[in-house]
């Protein structure tokens, strides 16, 4: 693992995002885990240590999150993870997230639109902006009333396929 244990940075000038005080404050760290089952990789970082983003965690972040279909890697927007991280603690668990999707290039996106009508056609994740992920030992239902909590974007509910949407765009939510 790198320097800090790995995460990514990108900005998306001009965009009206959430930006809550989920995480504020200097002398603190944030920190992240994810499982990427699909490609067998695992990432514990700490990715924000007293109010300033380490980018060679931020890149970390980017690789475990990538588009494994494609194989591409897109910076990730750091108000995503700091809504991650944010929920995550809030859940009072041990265990990290199971990523379900991060990254999506725009094909990718596209493909996966042909088979799902659940997919958007200008989807968060073709932004780095969203990643669907889901733990063992909390429901659906837990892990979204958590990042409904926050106020801080968009919370999509996937309960037959046993996954949380969560991104850093407007405060929105859908799904049962």
């Amino acid at each position: 693992m790198g320097l800090a244990g790995g995460l990514v940075a990108a900005g998306m000038g001009g965009q009206a995002l959430a930006a809550p005080s989920i995480n504020s404050g200097k002398g603190a760290f944030r920190r992240i885990r994810f499982v990427n089952s699909r490609l067998q990789e695992q990432l514990d970082a700490v990715y924000w240590i007293d109010g300033e983003y380490v980018p060679e965690a931020l890149q970390e972040i980017s690789g475990i999150l990538r588009d494994w279909r494609a194989d591409l890697v897109k910076p990730y927007h750091e108000r995503a993870l700091d809504v991650l991280a944010a929920a995550h603690a809030r859940l009072d668990v041990d265990e990290p997230f199971e990523v379900v999707s991060g990254y999506r290039s725009p094909q990718t996106n596209a493909a996966m639109r042909q088979r799902s009508s659940g997919v958007a056609r200008n989807s968060y994740h073709t932004r780095a902006m969203a990643v669907d992920v889901k733990l063992k030992n909390r429901s659906v239902r837990q892990i979204a009333g958590a990042a409904e909590s926050l106020g801080a974007g968009g919370v999509g509910r996937y309960s037959r396929s046993n996954f949380v949407h969560m991104d850093c765009g407007p405060v929105r939510t859908w799904g049962a």
